[in-house]
């Protein structure tokens, strides 16, 4: 089973359909274009007595192809991709990215289905599904096209706690396109469950993710910064760029509208700071003794000369008033 991915790093609940729905649904739409060709054969037998018999073979011919190629081709077309079938057995067409299928999809979907399911009886179809990584028959091959679930159990996204606001923003410079979308994923699983994991285990997972992620970045780990915290502030900043890519189209940086919290009508108030989990620290190996980091107060500031020339109506300009 293959999962799509999002630039979030968020799996998506569409699955290839697999080969047993497949066939059930081909089947229930042969069923119905079967039964409707016969009974328009009937009608055309009952009507067209009087032509010769080439006639008659021209408009047998004709109602085959519009009814069990042309038929399927466009209810496909006009449901993208959802024909009685298919919506009986929760399934639906695709493109290889995700979106509806157009005209020619269908057409070619129609065309390489009249060899490979009416011609064969199914079998290169069947052959094909199973020979193919995530299900598709050459028709879909050809078309660039995937069956997919539209009907599956639904499942709560978990929540990715946020990290410190310290770090919120901190690694805006990082250079994060060579992360691929694996890690990115197993990152997200991380965060989302790391409260569910032993402490040493969860704290040695941290480190390794961290490490990987910093190797593909090309840029270290801050020295001090949590593993854990270091996660959540680099997914959060992936997340912040994929929105801001989103949104370029509109009039602002987020698509226009009146800015988060800006007590207009319309504006997304401000929610409260939550909570961060990584404040607790770490389990750390033994014999490692954490050492607290001294804080330097700043200089204080001389008080600063006065100018040369400054007198008591203030400083100096380097002009003299005559006596």
């Amino acid at each position: 089973m293959s999962e799509l991915v999002t630039g979030e790093a968020v799996a998506l609940e569409l699955r290839p359909a697999k080969l047993p729905s497949r066939v059930l649904a081909v089947a229930l739409d042969l069923v119905v274009a079967v039964t409707a060709y016969v009974v328009v054969t009937l009608i055309l037998v009952a009507t067209t007595a009087a032509l010769d018999d080439a006639a008659r073979m021209a408009v047998s011919i004709a109602a085959f192809l519009l009814l069990l190629v042309g038929g399927p081709i466009a209810v496909e077309t006009l449901s993208h991709g959802r024909s009685l079938g298919k919506l009986a057995c929760g399934l639906r067409v695709v493109r290889d990215d995700g979106g509806p299928i157009r005209f020619r999809h269908a057409l070619v979907r129609g065309a390489v289905g009249v060899v490979e399911i009416l011609m064969t009886f199914g079998i290169i179809a069947c052959i094909a599904s199973l020979v193919s990584e995530r299900g598709r028959r050459l028709g879909d091959v050809f078309a660039g096209t995937l069956v997919v679930r539209e009907r599956i159990p639904v499942s709560h996204s978990a929540f990715v706690p946020p990290p410190p606001p310290w770090l919120t923003g901190r690694f805006a410079e990082l250079d994060l396109s060579a992360v691929p979308d694996g890690l990115w994923l197993e990152v997200r699983q991380y965060l989302t469950r790391m409260r569910q994991l032993d402490p040493q285990v969860g704290w040695s997972m941290a480190q390794r993710l961290a490490a990987e992620v910093a190797g593909h970045t090309g840029t270290p780990a801050p020295h001090g910064v949590p593993a854990a915290a270091y996660l959540a502030a680099v997914i959060q900043e992936r997340q912040a760029r994929e929105i801001r890519r989103a949104m370029s189209g509109g009039s602002g940086p987020f698509g226009g509208g009146a800015p988060v919290g800006s007590g207009v009508p319309g504006a997304v108030p401000t929610p409260p700071p939550p909570v961060s989990p990584y404040d607790v620290a770490e389990p750390q190996p033994q014999g490692w003794v954490s050492q607290p980091v001294p804080v330097v107060a700043p200089p204080a500031a001389a008080p600063a000369a006065p100018a040369q020339g400054a007198g008591p109506e203030g400083p100096g300009t380097g002009f003299v008033p005559p006596a």
